[in-house]
């Protein structure tokens, strides 16, 4: 892995950014304008490596999906239209591609096979390839289906009734996508309400589901269209600079095109209750998924308790809630947070061990972590590990520290946030 010195004491950061797409929406906008008939034109979508996975995966089942300036154009087949793939499908380092895929595969009568990059080989699969099972597909994986690299034969497929163990939106997207594909209904009811972006983009692609509270109700054999999509800004891209407006001293951003779905927005109430200075300005627009502009603006913080149903709407943003914390008066408790053990790395550990080389006086628990500030950060050796998110919140919390930090693993960022360091260096005075 590569090492870069991240800018260091950077001073107040002022300006404004347009936050590149929504990584989920960007994935979900290509699976279903390939299983939609006719032509769905993609605008902001993410140009990212885990997206560009995910159009790599569709290309090899026969779907044609070309850049056109800042459009993405499917050509959808519908169902019946994909083929079978000549080659495996390698998903990168992207959990949604080989999660969701698999629901589209499980109604599709042919074989694939699937795999992905290291971080992807320990990441669980039974979570989707149990259920997909119980609805009629067949899926072999080493483990007993639980880790990649996995083989799928689909076919008929029959609904379901099912309580997930865990609040996950790439398992509920999953089964969804085979419950499209067969006979009777489908029904899922989650432990806590999880990001509803596949739900939205059925209906924006013609089909009918019902959502009440945690009860997702879908009928099988629906036929969708094609769409027009515009994918907002990725609020877990935003997160990461509206941290740092709220953080470092004198700092004013303004965030354009931020994503605003009510059910990813935990970040944002997490921000208010710390006592955040920001300003939140929605679209007065149409468009499946709402998005506005953000405005962050330096303020004292307070530490607060994170738990609860409010976990699954900001999972992939608790990394940087973790470094908003060591700079927040008091003690700051996420809890569970198990989920965050199986993502790209173990997160708990690995924020914990990464931000104590920075000088944080931060724990690790069983389902979380306990950060006590307002703590100065100092400089140190420290890595992403591979992961993404790790990575950006370090080159954040670099801009507040005294010393050289230097991050191994920076290449990790472009899966999701290719333009990070560039828009950095735009707000640095």
């Amino acid at each position: 892995m590569e090492s870069v010195i991240l800018k260091t004491n950077t001073g107040s950061l002022r300006g404004e950014i347009d936050i590149p797409g929504d990584k989920s929406v960007s994935h979900r906008s290509i699976m279903f304008g390939a299983i939609a008939e006719g032509r769905t034109e993609v605008t902001n979508f993410l140009m990212g490596e885990d997206c560009l996975s995910t159009v790599s995966c569709f290309r090899k089942l026969g779907v044609s999906i070309t850049n056109e300036g800042d459009k993405m154009i499917i050509d959808g087949r519908g169902f019946e239209g994909l083929n079978e793939p000549n080659e495996v499908l390698d998903v990168g380092n992207s959990g949604t591609t080989i999660r969701l895929l698999l629901g589209i595969l499980a109604g599709l009568p042919f074989h694939a096979v699937l795999a992905g990059d290291e971080s992807i080989a320990k990441r669980p699969m039974t979570r989707v390839s149990v259920p997909l099972s119980e609805m009629g597909a067949q899926i072999r994986g080493r483990k007993g289906g639980e880790l990649t690299p996995l083989s799928i034969q689909g076919g008929e497929v029959k609904g379901i009734r099912y309580e997930l163990p865990v609040a996950s939106a790439q398992v509920k997207s999953s089964l969804l996508f085979a419950g499209l594909q067969a006979s009777g209904e489908t029904v899922l009811i989650e432990p806590a309400k999880t990001r509803d972006h596949t739900e939205r983009m059925i209906r924006q692609f013609g089909g009918e589901i019902v959502s009440e509270g945690t009860e997702v109700r879908l009928q099988g054999g629906q036929k969708l269209k094609a769409a027009k999509v515009h994918v907002p800004g990725d609020i877990s891209s935003a997160a990461f600079f509206l941290s740092a407006g709220a953080i470092i001293p004198g700092s004013e951003i303004v965030l354009r095109n931020v994503g605003l779905n009510p059910t990813r927005t935990g970040i944002l109430e997490v921000l208010q209750r710390m006592g955040a200075d920001m300003t939140i300005l929605p679209y007065n627009n149409e468009s499946a998924e709402p998005a506005g502009d953000i405005t962050i603006r330096f303020s004292q913080l307070k530490g607060t308790v994170i738990e609860g149903d409010i976990i699954p709407r900001l999972i992939d943003e608790i990394p940087i809630i973790a470094l908003l914390a060591t700079q927040a008066e008091g003690e700051t408790v996420i809890k569970d947070a198990e989920e965050l053990k199986v993502k790209e790395t173990n997160r708990i550990d690995t924020v914990v061990n990464e931000l104590k080389k920075l000088g944080a006086d931060i724990e690790a628990t069983a389902d979380g972590m306990v950060i006590n500030g307002r703590t100065p950060l100092k400089g140190g050796n420290v890595s992403s590990h591979g992961d993404h998110r790790i990575g950006m919140m370090l080159a954040i919390g670099a801009a507040i520290c005294t010393g050289e930090v230097s991050l191994s693993g920076a290449e990790a960022i472009s899966v999701s946030y290719p333009a990070f360091f560039e828009h950095l260096e735009s707000l640095i005075g």
